[in-house]
């Protein structure tokens, strides 16, 4: 997600399911506690926390 891979780039370099990067995608955004109404793109929010750490 960092290096700007989509969902589908992502499963196919670890050999999963599109559906299974969507679902750990969307428990991280739970987790870091962007919702999907925040009106911001919760990948962008979530590498930025990722780097401030």
């Amino acid at each position: 997600m960092a290096e700007g891979l989509t969902n589908a780039a992502i499963a196919e370099r670890l050999y999963v399911w599109q559906s299974a990067v969507e679902k750990h995608a969307n428990a991280i955004f739970g987790k870091l506690g962007l919702g999907e109404s925040s009106g911001c793109s919760r990948r962008v929010l979530a590498v930025l926390r990722y780097l401030g750490a």
